[in-house]
This record gives C-alpha cells, sequence and structure tokens, in this order.
C-alpha cells in the first residue's frame, strides 16, 4: 500500500480542515474590510472573532451539503485552486467576484488573460491553491458505514449552523448593521461569495431556456428623399476612458491635443450602463434602459445594429480591436483587427493598434458607396492593467510609467502616467479617424460619435481597474468619455444650436440607441423621441 502525506482522515474532519484553511488564509480581504467598518477595539472584538467562526461555520456547511465518497476530493480540490485565485484579484485590484465579473473573465480571451498573469499571481496559484490541493488529493479518507456518515453529515449541518445562529444572536446588534448597513462587506467572503455568484451565472446564462432573438423595428424606414445624399457614420466604442482624465473635461494634462484642435462637442457628463464591457456594450446598443436591461434581455433582442439594417438602406460593419462585439454584430458584418491577418499595424509581441482598423475602410466605403453606412469601431483603447502596452513608445509623455500588470507594486503616480499616455494614443487614433472622414466630406454627410464603455479606477482608495457592481463603483468606473463631431454637410441636417446647448447635461447609454436611429432619421415604432439627443425635450 502506498503511503500518504497525511495521516487517514475522516470526511468531516478534511471538511473542517479545509474550511479553517480558507478563513484563515483566503480571507485577507474579507477582513480587511471589515476592519475599515468596525475598527479592532474591546466593544468590536467579539464581533470580529464570531465573523470568523461564522465564516468557518458557512463554509463547512457548504462543504458538507456537497460532499460525497466520490465528490469530496474534487469539489474541495476546485475550491482551493479557484479561492487561492479569487484571493488574489481581490487582494491586488479590490474586485468583487460577482455574477457580472465572471460573465467578464468568461468572455476574456488569451490575450487578456495573459495580460493579467504575473509572479505574484503564479505564487498565489501554488502555495494557496495547487499545494494545498496536492495534499488533499495524497490524502487518505476513511469512509464509515452509510448510517455513520449521515449521522456525522447531520451533526456537521446541525453544528453549523448552531454556531451560525448563536452567534447572530449574542452579537445581534452589530449585525443588524452589518447585514442592513454593510452590504458589500459579503461580497469579499472567500469562498462563499463566489461560489453564489457562480450560481447565480449559471443561472442566467445556461436556465434561460432556448435564446430566440426577438425581431425589433422590422418596419425601419428612412425618412426623407431617397436621392438625398447619404450619410457616413462611425461610431466608436471606447475602452475604459474615464472622462475625468480628458483635458476637454478640464483635467489638468493634456490627454486631447489633436481633438482640442478640431470642432467636435464634447459631452461632459455622461455614463455608462455597467462597469465592464461584458455589461455596458450589449446594455448601450440595446433598445433598453439600464434599470430595465438584463443579460436575458440582451441576448434575446435586437440591438441598433438590427435595426439601421432592417431599413435596406444602411450599411453596417463592425471592426473588431477589443475581445469580440459581446453579442452586438452577430447579424452584421464583422472583422477581427486584434491580429496581424487584417490589421497591418500590429508589434512583434502581438499588440495590434487601433489605427489599424482603419486601413482598408476606404474599400467598405467603395462597395456601398449607394448606400448610407454605419460603422463601428471598437477600440482596445486603454485596456487594463497593462497599460503601458496600449501606445507606441512616442507617445510616452509622461513618465515614470508602470510597466508591469501587477499595479499595486506601482505608485499611483506611475500608473496615472501610463494610464494618460494610452489616452494621448486614443486622442491621435480619434483625430485620424475625423480626418479619414473630412475626406469624404464632399460626397457624404459625415460624422463621428465617441462613448468609451465604461471608465477605471485608478488605485484611489486601492481600487483598480473595472467592474465593481454598479451601486458601489465609484465615479471612475462609470463617468465616461464621449463626444460628437460632424462634417460640413451634416452640420446642415443637425440642429447644432440645440446639441450645444445640452452639451453638458447628463446623458447615460441609455441615449445611443434611440439618438442612432435619430441621426439617420429613421421611423420605427422602436424610436423613442425623448430619448434622442438631437431631437429630445432635454
Amino acid at each position: 500500500m502506498k503511503e500518504t502525506i497525511i495521516k487517514a482522515l475522516t470526511q468531516t474532519k478534511l471538511i473542517l480542515f479545509t474550511a479553517l484553511f480558507l478563513v484563515l488564509f483566503d480571507n485577507y480581504a474579507f477582513f480587511h474590510n471589515v476592519l475599515e467598518v468596525y475598527p479592532f477595539n474591546f466593544s468590536n472584538s467579539g464581533f470580529l472573532i464570531s465573523l470568523a467562526v461564522v465564516l468557518f461555520a458557512v463554509t463547512s456547511l457548504l462543504l458538507t451539503l456537497v460532499s460525497s465518497k466520490y465528490t469530496l476530493k474534487p469539489i474541495i480540490i476546485l475550491i482551493l485552486i479557484v479561492s487561492s485565485m479569487t484571493n488574489y484579484f481581490m487582494n491586488s485590484y479590490k474586485v468583487v467576484i460577482d455574477d457580472t465579473m465572471i460573465r467578464n473573465m468568461m468572455q476574456t480571451d488569451m490575450a487578456e488573460t495573459l495580460d493579467l498573469i504575473s509572479i505574484k499571481q503564479v505564487l498565489y496559484f501554488i502555495f494557496l491553491g495547487l499545494l494545498p490541493a496536492f495534499l488533499v488529493y495524497k490524502s487518505k479518507i476513511e469512509y464509515g458505514s452509510f448510517k455513520k456518515e449521515m449521522f456525522a453529515k447531520i451533526v456537521t449541518v446541525f453544528g453549523a449552523l448552531a454556531l451560525v445562529l448563536l452567534s447572530v444572536f449574542i452579537f445581534s446588534k452589530h449585525y443588524t448593521s452589518f447585514f442592513r448597513e454593510h452590504k458589500p462587506l459579503r461580497y469579499s467572503t472567500n469562498p462563499p461569495y463566489w461560489i453564489y455568484s457562480t450560481g447565480k451565472y449559471i443561472n442566467k446564462t445556461f436556465n434561460s431556456g432556448p435564446i430566440i432573438v426577438k425581431p425589433l423595428g422590422e418596419d425601419a424606414k428612412i425618412e426623407g428623399d431617397a436621392n438625398e445624399t447619404k450619410k457616413l457614420v462611425i461610431f466608436v466604442v471606447g475602452e475604459a476612458a474615464r472622462a475625468d482624465h480628458f483635458s476637454l473635461n478640464g483635467y489638468e494634462r493634456e490627454t486631447n491635443p489633436r481633438l482640442s484642435k478640431e470642432d467636435i462637442i464634447n459631452f461632459s457628463n455622461v455614463f455608462s450602463c455597467g462597469t465592464s464591457t461584458a455589461e455596458s456594450v450589449p446594455c448601450m446598443f440595446s433598445p433598453f434602459e439600464r434599470d430595465e436591461y438584463s443579460y436575458k434581455k440582451g441576448i434575446t433582442h435586437e440591438n441598433i445594429l438590427d435595426v439601421l439594417a432592417h431599413t435596406d438602406d444602411i450599411a453596417v460593419l463592425w471592426r473588431d480591436n477589443n475581445s469580440d462585439s459581446k453579442g452586438m454584430a452577430l447579424r452584421v458584418p464583422y472583422e477581427n483587427y486584434k491580429s496581424n491577418k487584417l490589421n497591418t499595424i500590429c508589434t512583434e509581441d502581438g499588440e495590434c493598434r487601433d489605427i489599424g482598423m482603419l486601413i482598408g475602410l476606404d474599400d467598405f466605403i467603395e462597395k456601398n458607396k449607394d448606400k448610407n453606412m454605419f460603422i463601428v469601431l471598437h477600440q482596445m483603447g486603454n485596456h487594463g492593467p497593462a497599460y503601458y502596452k496600449r501606445y507606441p513608445k512616442e507617445f510616452e509623455k509622461y513618465t515614470p510609467v508602470c510597466e508591469t500588470n501587477q499595479l499595486e507594486e506601482c505608485t499611483q503616480e506611475e500608473i496615472k502616467n501610463a494610464y494618460d499616455n494610452a489616452l494621448l494614443y486614443t486622442d491621435f487614433f480619434l483625430s485620424k479617424t475625423i480626418s479619414f472622414l473630412k475626406q469624404y466630406d464632399k460626397d457624404y454627410k459625415t460624422a463621428m460619435f465617441y462613448m468609451s464603455d465604461h471608465g477605471e479606477s485608478l488605485g484611489e482608495g486601492g481600487v483598480y481597474l473595472h467592474g465593481l457592481p454598479y451601486f458601489m463603483a465609484p465615479d471612475a468606473q462609470t463617468h465616461i468619455g464621449a463626444f460628437m463631431w460632424f462634417g460640413e454637410q451634416m452640420k446642415q441636417d443637425v440642429n447644432m444650436e440645440k446639441i450645444e446647448a445640452v452639451k453638458e447635461q447628463k446623458f447615460t447609454q441609455d441615449n445611443l440607441f434611440h439618438s442612432m436611429l435619430g441621426i439617420f432619421k429613421v421611423k420605427t415604432e422602436a424610436y423613442d423621441k425623448d430619448l434622442d439627443v438631437f431631437n429630445g425635450k432635454h
């Protein structure tokens, strides 16, 4: 018989040891957040100890409920490994692993994943995930009779419940405020919250029945003279561009030197639908407002691209230098510019520049010269945490920069420098896009719209990146950069005075769907004039 590293354990002992390990080594973020609200002093000490007991009891309870002779080890090994990674991301970036973050991770491509890998992450994986998982794998479990195992389970379950109830009863005053006033604290419990979020994600994603996409705006028609000059509109979906780092919005650094020389109309008060690309992009192109939007509604309804295509007079194209269109371009032409197969401006390490999306657009315009055109360019923009990779060296105006994906190892100034340099490159790309459109200004009514998908935290309060639940996200993650540019012929077609008058008002991504219908003068039942920036009563 092979020797085992650990002496024979009962099923219950392995569960209790695992729960204790998780509480002690994978919950730094939880206890750190708790101590900020309930400082360690005489009046809070008992409650703080009880929180550790409750977390231990809840984790033991969860493991006991799913344990059996055949599932115990695989489940514990999986939980140890995932919890080690959850621990790393919560400690390093102060993120919350909720169902939206899980969706974001599931839709992340290999290049974005590689951007996140670091030595520190590997160490977390080895010492808090792989090593304990290996010990569990090598341990010998002594299983008793069915009756004995069931009795042990029942004792564990009722023992865990008793600990929870007793703790809540003794420290009811503290737990009342913990549950009612400090709900976000629970979001950092590891592993209970990510297990709950995974269940929520699976329920939303796979338990929604067959996906049947409901048609939208099939009655769409362009109003006006068919012989009117056609419109050529480019819509740029930005990435992680927070409004307060635009010099157009008063930021002290000149991050928009080229755009400031263009005749643009800056919208300084625009807010996103979500705090991640996976949430914001489908929401902003959908007909639903943020309060009524859900993942299921997003995947089961056509979007603005479909409605424009239904007119049969608007050619639609989506070019992508980000992960993908998040399902928005499933029924319209889509081109992947994140590899050198189409994008001719890529670095040796595989980073493709946004400017590459402009190359070859003339062919699309020539091919559709008798139609109106709506072109979406989905930027890589300021995708973090490797901001230093997002721009060519000549755009490195602000130094020193953070040259690692481990943002917590850099000063806030270094992070800000790298982020602002990436914004400078976005400024260059957007000004080049305007220059591209100017070539066609005599033949078309041209316009460009820019709107970031969400903002970004740069370490303020120890928070990095994005993806916090909307209600607790700082403005840095929801207040986004946005502006419009119109060619000379298009200026005659829109009410410029009205646009200038409302540009300082608060808008959200909810206005996008109806404003794009408005700019093309599309008549459809799906159109809501009140949400159209160009025609609504703002």
